[in-house]
C-alpha cells in the first residue's frame, strides 16, 4: 500500500471515530441535562400538586387552591402574589402598587394595602383560570389604575372633594348621613340610598319605581353606602327589596342573611371570629341595636390593617354624619373591645 492511500484510508477511520465520540457525548449531555419526571412542572390547571405544591398554567402564572373561604390564589413565576378569587364571588383582590388612605378629621390612623380590589365579569369558580374570559379579564384588570372599590369608598368621607359628569351631575363628594330627626335615637334619620344621594329616580330589575327624597340628597345611610360603591359606581346588580335574588337587597340584615357572593363567617350571634379570612372591600355587617344578639343593623367595608395593626373600616354613620374610617362614636376597628368590635357579627365578599 502506497503512502497516499495509507493516509486516505486513516483519514476516513478517524473522521468516523470522532463522529461516533460526538454522538456519544451528545447523547450524554442530553441524558444528564434532562430532567426527571418528578423534577418537571405540573401542567394541570386550577389544582395543586400531589406534594401540595401549586400548579403552574401555560400563561405562566402558578394556582393554588385555599379555604375558609374556598378560593384560588394565583401566583407569578417569580412567586409573587398576583390576585385573589374567592369561589361564588365576583370580587377579586389584585396586588398592584401601595396606596395610602387617611382620613385625618377623625382619626390618625392610616391603612396602606397594595390590594386593588374590582368586579370580575361573573363569578369566580375553581379552574376558571384557563378559560379565555378571564384571562382576557386579568391581563387588562392588572393594569388598570382607575378607582376601585377602596378609593370610591373614600369618596364619600368628611371633605371628599365632590365629582360630577359632563352633565353637571354630582356622582361623589363628601356625604350627609340623613337629614336631622328628633325621633330618631342616634339623631340622624336612615332610608337615605344612593338614588337620594343623587337626587334622580330609579327602576329596579324588579320593577320597583322610587323617587329620591329631597331632603336626602347628598346623603347615603349604611346601606346605601355599600350599594352607592359596588351598585351604582362599579356595576354590580341591585334590588329594590329585601328578598332574596340576584344583586344586593337594600337593607344590612337582607345582605348578611342572604345576599350574594361567598358568606366569610356564620352568624352566631356573638362576635364574629375569622379576622384572617379578610380581605380589603369585604362588607361587613354589625348588631348596633339595643338588644345584643344577632340582628344586624349596621354594614361598612373593610379596608385593611392600619399603621398600628388594626383592622380597620369605614362605614356610614349618623354620629360622625356620613362615611368615616374614624373613630368618632366608636373606633372603626373589628379587633380589640370597642363597640364596633363587639358587635361584629358577619361579613361576606360579594
Amino acid at each position: 500500500m502506497n503512502f497516499r492511500a495509507y493516509f486516505r484510508r486513516s483519514t476516513v477511520l478517524l473522521t468516523i471515530i470522532g463522529f461516533a465520540l460526538l454522538l456519544v457525548a451528545s447523547t450524554i449531555t442530553y441524558v444528564v441535562a434532562r430532567p426527571t419526571p418528578k423534577d418537571q412542572p405540573e401542567l394541570t390547571l386550577g389544582v395543586t400538586t400531589a406534594a401540595g405544591q401549586p400548579a403552574r398554567g401555560p400563561s405562566g402564572y402558578s394556582y393554588q387552591r385555599s379555604t375558609s373561604p374556598d378560593r384560588t390564589e394565583i401566583i407569578d413565576s417569580s412567586g409573587q402574589p398576583v390576585a385573589t378569587m374567592t369561589d361564588g364571588a365576583r370580587t377579586a383582590h389584585i396586588h398592584g402598587p401601595p396606596r395610602t388612605f387617611e382620613e385625618p378629621h377623625y382619626t390618625a390612623a392610616k391603612v396602606e394595602t397594595t390590594y386593588w380590589v374590582r368586579l370580575a365579569p361573573q363569578a369566580w369558580r375553581a379552574g376558571a383560570e384557563h378559560e379565555q374570559w378571564f384571562i382576557d379579564w386579568l391581563a387588562a384588570a392588572r393594569n388598570d389604575r382607575s378607582p376601585d372599590v377602596l378609593a370610591i369608598a373614600m369618596e364619600y368621607i368628611y371633605e371628599a372633594p365632590p365629582k360630577k359628569d359632563n352633565r353637571g351631575q354630582q356622582y361623589s363628594g363628601d356625604a350627609s348621613f340623613g337629614p336631622p330627626d328628633p325621633l330618631d335615637p342616634d339623631g340622624r334619620s336612615e332610608r337615605s340610598d344612593f338614588y337620594d344621594y343623587l337626587g334622580i329616580p330609579w327602576m329596579f330589575p324588579e320593577g320597583k319605581s322610587v323617587e329620591p327624597e329631597p331632603a336626602r340628597i347628598l346623603a347615603l345611610d349604611c346601606s346605601g353606602y355599600l350599594r352607592m360603591v359596588y351598585g351604582h359606581r362599579l356595576g354590580f346588580p341591585l334590588r329594590g327589596t329585601n328578598t332574596p335574588g340576584e344583586g344586593l337587597p337594600r337593607r344590612a340584615y337582607a345582605m348578611a342573611e342572604f345576599g350574594p357572593g361567598a358568606q366569610l363567617m356564620p352568624n352566631s350571634g356573638q362576635k364574629a371570629r375569622g379576622l384572617d379570612r379578610l380581605l380589603p372591600g369585604d362588607l361587613l355587617f354589625f348588631n348596633a341595636g339595643p338588644v345584643v344578639d344577632g340582628h344586624i343593623e349596621h354594614s361598612g367595608i373593610y379596608l385593611g390593617l392600619d399603621d398600628s395593626g388594626h383592622h380597620r373600616f369605614v362605614s356610614s354613620r349618623s354620629q360622625a354624619d356620613g362615611p368615616t374610617m374614624g373613630d368618632l362614636a366608636g373606633e372603626s376597628i373589628l379587633d380589640g373591645a370597642g363597640y364596633w368590635a363587639e358587635r361584629w357579627r358577619t361579613a361576606r365578599r360579594v
